[in-house]
C-alpha cells in the first residue's frame, strides 16, 4: 500500500467541514485518481489538517499525484504546507 499524506496549515474549521463534505458527496477522489481510499484528519485547535490518500501502488500514486495537482487551490482545505509518499508499513485496528 502506498500512502499520499498531504498536510496543510491556516485551515478553517468551517472550510474542512466543507472539504469533508465533498469527498463524502463525491464518493471518495476525484474521477480519474486511481486511489483506494482517503482520509481527511483536521486539528481544529491548530487549523491544520492533514489528507491521507490510499493507492494500490507507487504508478496509481504518480497518476493520483498528478490529479491531484492539477486541482484549484480554491479546492483544498488550506495552505499545502507538505506532501509525502510513503510506503505503508504496518497497518493495525485493535
Amino acid at each position: 500500500m502506498h500512502v499520499r499524506v498531504v498536510r496543510f496549515t491556516d485551515v478553517a474549521p468551517d472550510r474542512a467541514a466543507a472539504i469533508a463534505d465533498r469527498i463524502e458527496d463525491a464518493g471518495g477522489p476525484p474521477p480519474g485518481a486511481p486511489s483506494s481510499g482517503v482520509q481527511l484528519l483536521y486539528d481544529e485547535d491548530q487549523r491544520t489538517a492533514i489528507v491521507l490518500q490510499f493507492f494500490d501502488s507507487a504508478e496509481d500514486m504518480a497518476v493520483g499525484e498528478r490529479i491531484f495537482a492539477a486541482m484549484d487551490p480554491g479546492e483544498t482545505p488550506g495552505t499545502r504546507a507538505s506532501v509525502d509518499r510513503c510506503v505503508q508499513k504496518v497497518a493495525m485496528t485493535v
